[in-house]
């Protein structure tokens, strides 16, 4: 039953998922699996607000994030923007709706065509959706949006290979502002960046979303970028949101025994409270999403699983506390200290059977 949308929620996603089949086959491919990037999420986006995403690399966080913008096809799900379901969005309309939805991606080098200069770049996307009378109205838009990004004019003649990492990921920033968007999705916006860079992209993003209304989805693994800059986070792991909460009560009270663990690995700049605070090592790694362990996704490496419902039933995505939401069984048990952790055995992934070379191609899209 697909849901009204919320008052005041820019962007809204509902059981989203995006499977990639994996085929094998020396003349005729066939099918042999899914790799479930994104299986199931739910995540509401408000006006003006920041979403931060989180979680380790292969969760499925930037398969999410182009899959919301249909840059990968949708196999199941809604994803809705200002009330628009974009699943079943006609191309040319859906080419004209991302006008009000851009992306800043993860890498500045190859995120830019090296052959193209600045003033290329930023006008290759008004000239798409027929913005601006001329070449001379079109070249003021994108000054004024240089100078929004703290970069001259004269970079305007410049290509990207003349720029440092920081001074291309502000080309990349001001080519989604081109188009005056109202949501960014900004994929790992500082990860390879310098940290003195981060803090000043961290910086120009937030001045720019009270200057200009934005609203942003920000995808990252690192816990102080999406701290500092969001308003509500929610932590992936495998494919699906195990917690979302308000930016602050999940850094001072996680719930979930995955984001117990994030926060756990979070340095504190203080000696003494460094060496006194509790920390969760996890034992082997991210399951494959080709083949998700059963129940639970976590219950592989979670100290505190259990032997009921843990491996058999997957747990949904609840309210524990007013606007807290976990996927765990036992979040109340684990948070008053009746159910204590306990070590994890090593399990092997698929034992007994051969790993196939395979070829990973688009996603599967619903009929």
């Amino acid at each position: 039953m697909s849901l009204p949308p919320v008052p005041d929620v820019l962007l809204e996603v509902r059981d989203l998922k995006v499977h990639f089949p994996i085929t094998r086959g020396v003349i005729f491919d066939r099918v042999i699996g899914h790799v479930r990037a994104v299986d199931g999420v739910d995540l509401s986006v408000r006006r003006g607000q920041t979403y931060g995403l989180v979680g380790e690399s292969g969760c499925g966080k930037s398969t999410l994030g182009r899959a919301v913008l249909q840059l990968y096809p949708v196999t199941e799900g809604s994803v809705r923007f200002d009330g628009v379901e974009l699943t079943k969005l006609p191309a040319e309309q859906m080419r004209a709706m991302r006008q009000r939805m851009q992306m800043i991606f993860q890498d500045p080098v190859s995120s830019l065509d090296p052959r193209q200069n600045v003033e290329s770049i930023l006008t290759e996307g008004l000239e798409a959706h027929g913005i601006g009378a001329d070449r001379a109205e079109r070249r003021e838009m994108i000054s004024q949006t240089l100078d929004s990004v703290g970069l001259p004019r004269w970079a305007l003649s410049r290509y990207p290979h003349e720029f440092s990492g920081g001074q291309r990921q502000r080309i990349g920033i001001a080519r989604a502002l081109a188009l005056g968007p109202e949501l960014i999705i900004a994929d790992e916006p500082v990860s390879a960046l310098d940290v003195s860079i981060q803090a000043q992209v961290i910086n120009l993003l937030d001045q720019l979303q009270n200057s200009l209304g934005l609203t942003y989805l920000v995808i990252a693994h690192d816990l102080a970028v999406v701290r500092h800059i969001s308003d509500t986070v929610g932590v992936m792991y495998l494919g699906a949101l195990v917690e979302e909460a308000p930016s602050d009560l999940i850094y001072t009270e996680p719930l979930h025994p995955y984001t117990r663990s994030l926060m756990s690995a979070v340095p504190i700049p203080d000696p003494e409270l460094e060496d006194r605070r509790e920390r969760i090592l996890l034992t082997g790694d991210l399951p494959s999403p080709a083949n998700p362990p059963p129940g639970c996704r976590f219950h592989t490496r979670c100290p505190w699983a259990q032997p009921e419902r843990c491996a058999e039933e997957r747990p949904p995505l609840r309210e524990a506390r007013p606007g807290h939401l976990v996927a765990c069984h036992w979040v109340e048990e684990i948070a008053d200290g009746r159910i204590r952790p306990h070590e994890v055995a090593t399990e092997l992934v698929r034992p007994d059977e051969e790993i196939p070379t395979v070829s990973i191609v688009q996603p599967v899209q619903a009929p």
